[in-house]
């Protein structure tokens, strides 16, 4: 998994079955938002 910030905006490349890339455009509100759902779901 990879996050890059580009200009305002956060790329975040998570690697798929089949040795392909999905690739999410996020602000950090969204980032924030996602970060706050993965710790919820790993506790």
């Amino acid at each position: 998994m990879e996050v890059t910030k580009e200009g305002r905006s956060l790329i975040m490349r998570v690697p798929i079955d089949g040795g392909g890339r999905l690739v999410v455009e996020l602000n950090a509100d969204e980032a924030a938002e996602l970060r706050d759902c993965l710790v919820g779901a790993t506790e």
